[in-house]
């Protein structure tokens, strides 16, 4: 039997959706990447905005016309999408076989084999406070040589314009010692980077140890033979402590990185966003990053045309934007998702002024990267090799500045011979406007 898996949204889905593909290979599946030829066809959806529902819906649309005209024998769905509209999937797209929700992914092999035998319009759902726990060994799709590890599922936040929490349900972190097996799994797979993934990081272990303990799992993970970064997304800055601060100094392994999503800089409207931490308070913590840690690199997400975002809102984080000068930065017009409070709010603001407002920040934060591109030229930095330029004898690769699919790249010249996962030396010798471009200064690969 061949299957198909199309794994849409974040990389939190992702590995659900690598979990998954474990089970299958596990059961005697093999994999294609063409829908014309695959015998199962899964879908591993999200709907967190606006975009991202819209393009899980139309490749629900597009792969049950496989599933009504082709080879296909079988539609699963699973995913957020699936956990929230459980019911209207299977109404108003009726090829889809088997709807599967968030906490129920574990169970895809009896649910596919339950479809093959001729069962039909399949549901599976678990408690929201569940905890998959998938013993096959993850089958690894981002190129062997990176791979993000999920730490906790669920959210106990309820930002107002968040719909994760009644999809994911509450925090719950994964014991740590099933963390450093799979990430032992993973380093003999050849997985050199490790990628920290959850819907917040910084709360990992409240849960199960009754304190934060995010170093700990960290230093432990340092501890593992193979692994050469780690890297930490997604930390909420409210949560962040003087111990992860001096762990991340300290520790050789991890990367001088940090994801720390702040959505916005007006005390307004961070308070109408439910967020926990006033501009003050984000001051405060950057410099202090800054001050334990001269060369991190910061990367922030930023909502914008919140309701009621006046224009003097928007000028007050467009500012907040300049003076901070972020290394990695990203904004969202704001989507008016049902179901949340943000939803309902009044003085929702027009789409077009949303975007203006998102692309004057992108604009800005444009300058800042090249400026600070610029400034890299002439240092010597450690690359991680992700594949080789055609036609010429020059890589594409990522500096610890750099998460994959949403920083920048490095494009590195030289004639040796170089394989993905590669670490090598690079002088930086020009600049791009978000990426840089550099020479191997040494005779080796790591």
């Amino acid at each position: 039997m061949k299957l198909l898996c199309i794994s849409l949204g974040c990389d939190k889905n992702l590995v659900d959706s690598e979990k998954m593909l474990g089970l299958l290979y596990e059961d005697g599946f093999t994999f294609t990447d063409d829908e014309r030829e695959a015998d199962v066809i899964l879908v591993n959806t999200c709907c967190f905005i606006g975009d991202a529902k819209e393009e899980s819906v139309n490749t629900l649309l597009e792969m049950a016309e496989y599933r009504k005209n082709g080879p296909c024998r079988a539609l699963i769905v699973t995913g957020c999408l699936a956990e929230r509209y459980r019911e209207e999937i299977t109404e108003e797209i009726p090829e889809v076989d088997a709807v599967i929700g968030t906490t129920a992914y574990d169970q895809i092999v009896p649910v596919i084999r339950e479809v093959l035998s001729g069962g039909e319009h399949i549901q599976s759902f678990e408690d929201p406070t569940a905890l998959p726990e998938v013993k096959a060994e993850r089958m690894v799709t981002t190129g062997g040589h990176y791979a993000y590890l999920k730490i906790a599922e669920g959210c106990d936040k309820h930002c107002t314009y968040c719909i994760i929490p009644s999809l994911r349900g509450p925090y719950r972190s994964v014991p740590m010692e099933q963390l450093v097996s799979e990430a032992e799994q993973l380093a003999e797979k050849g997985v050199k980077e490790l990628i920290l993934v959850a819907q917040e990081t910084t709360l990992y272990g409240v849960d199960l140890y009754g304190e934060k303990s995010l170093p700990k799992l960290l230093r432990q993970l340092c501890r593992v033979p193979g692994i050469q970064w780690i890297r930490i997304l997604y930390c909420y800055p409210e949560e962040i402590t003087d111990e992860l601060i001096e762990t991340i100094r300290d520790e050789e392994k991890i990367c001088h990185y940090l994801d720390i999503p702040i959505q916005h800089a007006s005390d307004r409207i961070l308070k109408r966003m439910n967020r926990r931490t006033s501009q003050a308070q984000l001051r405060e913590m950057i410099g202090k990053l800054r001050r334990e840690i001269p060369d991190i690199a910061l990367r922030t997400t930023l909502i914008s045309g919140f309701p009621g975002e006046t224009q003097e809102d928007h000028e007050e984080l467009y500012n907040f934007v300049n003076e901070m000068e972020f290394t990695r930065l990203g904004v969202f017009a704001y989507s008016q998702e049902e179901d949340t409070p943000a939803a309902s709010f009044p003085d929702q603001i027009p789409q077009e002024v949303k975007e203006e407002r998102r692309d004057e920040i992108m604009e800005l934060q444009q300058e800042i990267a090249f400026e600070a591109c610029g400034r890299m030229v002439g240092q010597v930095l450690e690359v991680m090799i992700e594949g080789k330029v055609a036609d010429e004898n020059a890589y594409v690769g990522r500096t610890y500045m750099d998460a994959p699919g949403v920083d920048g790249l490095i494009f590195v010249n030289t004639g040796l011979e170089l394989m993905s996962g590669d670490f090598v030396r690079v002088k930086v010798t020009g600049a791009l406007e978000y990426d840089l471009i550099g020479e191997v200064c040494d005779e080796s690969a790591q």
